[in-house]
């Protein structure tokens, strides 16, 4: 059984796990749905998030936001803990997988549909059933796994011949790949835009056969969790609206930018970032 709600057409919609990290002030929500969808919002666009989440997810940062939930026992849950050798990430536990039936047949032609897995989650054949005008790919969550004991890794993206081919565009960073750029290469060439984040050195848009970096503005980097799902939604908007790479490349590259200044869901763009960037881009 679904949490009713009731649903409108929306312009953006989501489909991924909420996730709910465990910090040291306790849980707190992530996963793309919330950052891409929180962005998309905050550019003005009606978004509908479908997730599954467990009782007492964090889920009130998303106030106003129609959301389609799959009851689970508990949320999709990770903890990240920083140690000599970087970051090690503990997946404590998983909520329900989402399959094609779980999204409501008037979102299922949304003019932009973002695949957004953090755990493996979505089912890949989604790619090539929706109507969407635009499908964007975040395929993080398809290139990670995990042992026993919940201690993620990074694997291969082993579905990407099924969802390559469907995509409008896809967005994953340089880690997801472990910085393999003739990888990153092969993709772009099966697939019609595929964007790599780079952090502080900005993106590269591969288009068309062609590939450009795009550089951010300096900024003094305070948190950088999210700015890859803040990229995503706001090239993906851009892209929508201006059928123009190229331009959504610089603007998502600037908009990610600015959020690495804020913690957490305080990375969302304000509208005075969104009006900057824009201003930068089309000047």
């Amino acid at each position: 059984m679904f949490e009713l709600v009731s649903l409108q057409p929306v312009d953006y919609l989501l489909v991924g796990h909420a996730a709910a990290d465990i910090t040291p002030t306790g849980l707190q929500l992530g996963g793309t749905v919330a950052y891409a969808g929180l962005t998309a919002r905050a550019l003005g666009l009606r978004v509908g998030i479908v997730t599954s989440s467990g009782e007492g997810a964090p889920l009130g940062e998303l106030d106003g936001i129609p959301i389609v939930n799959v009851p689970a026992e508990h949320s999709t849950t990770f903890e990240n803990i920083k140690t000599e050798n970087g970051r090690r990430q503990i997946l404590h536990h998983r909520a329900v997988p989402l399959l094609l039936e779980h999204i409501p047949q008037v979102w299922r032609s949304t003019p932009i549909i973002h695949l957004g897995p953090i755990a493996d989650e979505v089912d890949p054949s989604m790619a090539g059933k929706l109507s969407g005008s635009l499908l964007g790919i975040t395929p993080q969550g398809w290139m990670r796994s995990w042992n026993e004991k919940g201690q993620v890794f990074a694997k291969a993206w082993e579905n990407r011949d099924q969802i390559l081919p469907h995509a409008g565009a896809v967005v994953m960073s340089v880690e997801d790949v472990n910085r393999d750029l003739e990888l990153v290469e092969e993709m772009a060439h099966r697939t019609r835009i595929l964007c790599l984040t780079e952090a502080e050195a900005g993106s590269v848009l591969h288009w068309n056969g062609d590939r450009r970096r795009f550089r951010p503005q300096e900024m003094q980097e305070v948190d950088g969790t999210g700015a890859g799902d803040i990229y995503a939604a706001a090239f993906l908007v851009r892209l929508y609206h201006t059928r123009d790479p190229w331009e959504a490349a610089r603007f998502a590259t600037q908009l990610a930018a600015r959020s690495v200044a804020r913690v957490g869901l305080k990375s969302i763009p304000t509208l005075r970032e969104i009006e900057e960037c824009l201003t930068e881009v089309l000047t």
